[in-house]
């Protein structure tokens, strides 16, 4: 497939250092590496490779590094494509289930100006409810695997943190001497796990406050005391929480395929972008209100809101936005997983294949545009970077 008309890249660079400029003091320093990585990505400046074709004909091409931000649109199906590979061994021979847990809108700008806090009590609250409840005798009485992925946007880019979870549809149980199997289309009601999620996420976010962990700016200001954070907090005991189980996706083999797409998109690809002109920037965007035909629609932002909306889904350093638990926590994977497969008379995953023979066996990764032979690196080229001045000494005294 050939380069998109448009990238996000493209916006950044014309729009980004007019953007920077305007917020100078306003950006985080994430935000501002962010743009760096995305306008950079592909081009001279981070380095690359040129290329010959191994064949006759005399095509030569050259490989720009990526930047491999987990936040660039050009980066990502990569990335994506070797997590499927890691995760490949993990796939047992039962239903998986796709959970999505939202909370209100109304903690949206709380959820903003606390992000690390409030996506760890996110994904905390949510784990600990779908375990809880699958554990229940009264229920299935069984530990599941959870595989929980943040998305922190809508499809038009507002801000609207959720978590996506593939959950196993059944578990270990009887301390691990049987498994327990879901009913073919139903996992557990989604008022009870909407009823547990809430009491728990409140009672963490009250935990926090007392705790002098939250920090309120602006508008919020005022939640800084107790009572008033108290009731903020009260409406929200009341309404019904959005939880959605999803029913059990066609096989086990489509679900890696599925979540891999989850687990590395990004606020939006560079395929839904349609323009960028003096009106702004055009891009498709999915409305779920309406019909499933007419799903799709198109909608312009002037540029500097584009680039906003884009810079409001950057992640804190650092922060695991894809996480484990249950059949699937870290610790415990492979005994566990080992297990489930005893019991489900399901053959371990076949011994990886030798590294050395496989990268020896292994074709070009890159191919000719012209014959679609192989292509070999003739020249490695260096990042065209400015080098840096050194430091300004001090003056003597």
């Amino acid at each position: 497939m050939g380069r998109p008309r448009l990238e996000v890249a493209d916006i950044f660079c014309a729009h980004g250092p007019a953007y920077r400029q305007a917020r100078q003091g306003h950006l985080s320093l994430g935000q501002l590496k962010v743009m760096s990585a995305i306008e950079r990505c592909r081009t001279a400046e981070l380095g690359g490779h040129r290329l010959r074709c191994e064949n006759d004909c005399p095509t030569v091409e050259i490989a720009y590094h990526s930047c491999r931000n987990r936040h660039c649109p050009k980066c990502q199906g990569t990335a994506a494509n070797r997590w499927l590979e890691a995760r490949q061994a993990d796939l047992l021979p039962i239903n998986y289930f796709h959970a999505v847990f939202t909370f209100p809108e109304q903690l949206r700008e709380l959820a903003y100006q606390n992000k690390r806090l409030v996506y760890e009590l996110l994904f905390k609250t949510v784990s600990g409810t779908l375990l809880t409840i699958a554990a229940d005798p009264k229920r299935l009485g069984a530990k599941i695997g959870i595989t929980a992925v943040l998305h922190t946007w809508g499809s038009s880019l507002v801000y609207h943190p959720h978590l996506h979870c593939i959950v196993t549809g059944g578990g270990l149980g009887g301390g691990g001497a049987r498994w327990v199997r879901s009913r073919p289309k139903f996992l557990v009601h989604v008022n009870v796990l909407s009823a547990l999620f809430r009491r728990r996420f409140l009672e963490e976010l009250f935990l926090a406050h007392d705790q002098g962990q939250l920090k309120f700016f602006g508008s919020l200001q005022d939640l800084t005391d107790p009572g008033w954070f108290t009731e903020y907090l009260r409406p929200l005991r009341k309404i019904k929480w959005v939880t959605d189980v999803r029913p059990p996706f066609a096989g086990p083999e489509t679900v890696l395929a599925y979540l891999s797409r989850y687990t590395h998109r990004i606020a939006i690809s560079n395929r839904r972008l349609v323009s960028l002109d003096e009106r702004g920037v055009t891009f498709r965007y999915k409305d779920y209100r309406a019909k499933h035909r007419d799903r799709w629609k198109s909608m312009t932002l002037k540029t500097d809101e584009f680039i906003r909306r884009f810079l409001l889904h950057v992640l804190p350093s650092r922060f695991h936005r894809i996480r484990h638990y249950g059949l699937f926590a870290n610790a415990q994977r492979k005994t566990n997983l080992a297990q489930a497969r005893d019991l489900l008379h399901q053959p371990p995953p076949s011994l990886p294949v030798d590294d050395d023979a496989t990268e020896k066996a292994s074709p070009s990764p890159y191919t000719c545009p012209t014959c679609g032979g192989p292509m070999i690196v003739i020249e490695v080229l260096a990042p065209n970077h400015a080098p840096r001045a050194p430091p300004p000494q001090r003056l003597a005294a």
